[in-house]
């Protein structure tokens, strides 16, 4: 079974991509609102009725109802509303997503968790200590997300099918991630073979920045963050040993410790199986550090 915490516009899509994918017979809606998580799963069987998939969601407001969950997806937590710098919106998320993990480690301690609440990196960390679960087994979204649109800004710049795009994003969610053209290639040609400099740092900046401009013209990302947490999860179920960059605690990889944050890790059926430790130049070295620092200084003020 996987479970959903959090039955939003992303915990639904997280649920809809999910089925989908026939990642598993069964997946759970977990919410604290009544009858959120309930509506939301009779939607999406009504859906999956009309396709003949034969996945049953189930809604629920009782955390005992996920008992044997496999993963656990952590969507739980306040949005960041106008005016709201990102410590307090950790303050509030921090507290939203302990309760939601001492619940996960009473009912589910077998599981891989899946943290999604923003701040990304801070809840991972969050969610490891509090769950007092192996490293491997706390897989942050964050880089994911971010992957996906770095792959689309690349699509655009280069007019090569998505499907020949293979690309990095590290670092931490947020304004110092790190995206890596360096290690990036189209059908196996370098991106830097196909444009120039300045059109690379140009994708980088807008890989930075197209989160904020979603939400400005939208209200919320919903169908990517969705859409990526579902390949971790059928990563993790199909024990596809993907190459992925997620969220996860560093104990010396990168020269870091006492953090959680986003890095290239082998994902399958135990979680994070190994995590790839690229060789960064300086300037890399420099922005990969910037986000560790924000990560380090988000913890150190809760």
């Amino acid at each position: 079974m996987i479970t959903i915490i959090g039955s939003g516009k992303v915990g639904g899509d997280a649920a809809l991509f999910s089925a989908l994918k026939k990642l598993d017979d069964e997946i759970l809606l977990l919410d604290v609102v009544k009858g959120l998580p309930q509506g939301e799963a009779m939607d999406l069987n009504h859906m999956l009725s009309e396709q003949g998939i034969d996945v049953n969601i189930r809604g629920s407001n009782d955390y005992s109802d996920m008992r044997g969950s496999k993963v656990v997806v952590v969507v739980a937590g306040s949005g960041r509303k106008p005016g709201m710098t990102r410590m307090d919106l950790l303050k509030i998320n921090a507290g939203i997503v302990k309760d939601v993990v001492e619940n996960i480690k009473k009912y589910a301690d077998d599981s891989i968790i899946v943290p999604v609440t923003n701040p990304l990196d801070p809840i991972v960390h969050i969610t490891y200590k509090t769950s007092g679960f192996d490293r491997s087994r706390v897989i942050g979204m964050g880089n994911m997300l971010d992957l996906s649109r770095f792959i689309q800004f690349i699509h655009e710049a280069t007019g090569h099918s998505r499907d020949s795009i293979r690309a990095l994003v590290i670092g931490e969610h947020g304004e110092s991630m790190l995206p890596l053209p360096r290690f990036s290639t189209v059908s196996g040609i370098p991106l830097s073979s196909i444009l120039s400099n300045e059109k690379l740092d140009q994708l980088v900046q807008d890989t930075r920045q197209v989160a904020a401009k979603v939400i400005e013209l939208k209200g919320a990302t919903v169908h990517a963050p969705g859409n990526a947490i579902s390949a971790i999860v059928e990563a993790i179920l199909k024990d596809r040993k993907r190459v992925i960059p997620v969220a996860t605690p560093l104990d010396g990889e990168y020269g870091q410790s006492n953090v959680s944050i986003g890095v290239p890790a082998v994902i399958g059926r135990k979680g994070v199986e190994k995590i790839i430790e690229l060789d960064l130049n300086q300037q890399e070295k420099e922005w990969f550090n910037k986000g560790v620092d924000g990560v380090k200084a988000a913890l150190a003020g809760i």
